[in-house]
């Protein structure tokens, strides 16, 4: 059924890293477009991530080598590894994801482009 689960999130200093992963429960989402967006408070959700359908990936200017996506399509989950986090990291991480196996650009994607998204995971970094 059509479902987003993330997990992993968490509390870290400046500099450390961070793995969180999205789990999904739709055998159909293994080759469809799954990006991974973030929200600040106060600030509007943006995209980080876009995972194609294909497993090839676009990232947004700001992840600058920091961040990598992969996929287990046999635990169908998609995980965001992310390396020296700053607190401009800090925010609610979600997983999506969209009909088609290509993805909109990170840095101009917008919330409505997904029509199926999940609950977040928190992510805090501390100076």
């Amino acid at each position: 059924h059509a479902q987003l689960v993330e997990a992993g999130g968490g509390s870290v200093h400046n500099g450390g890293s961070l793995r969180i992963s999205c789990e999904y429960f739709d055998d159909e989402l293994n080759e469809r477009c799954m990006p991974w967006f973030r929200q600040a408070p106060g600030r509007n959700r943006e995209g980080v991530i876009g995972n194609e359908g294909d497993h090839t990936s676009k990232y947004a200017n700001f992840v600058k080598g920091r961040f990598t996506v992969s996929r287990d399509t046999t635990k169908r989950t998609l995980y965001l590894q992310m390396n020296r986090l700053t607190p401009e990291d800090t925010g609610m991480y979600y997983c999506a994801a969209k009909r088609g196996v290509r993805c909109p650009d990170p840095n101009y994607a917008e919330k409505s482009d997904y029509g199926l998204w999940g609950q977040g995971t928190q992510v805090t970094v501390s100076s």
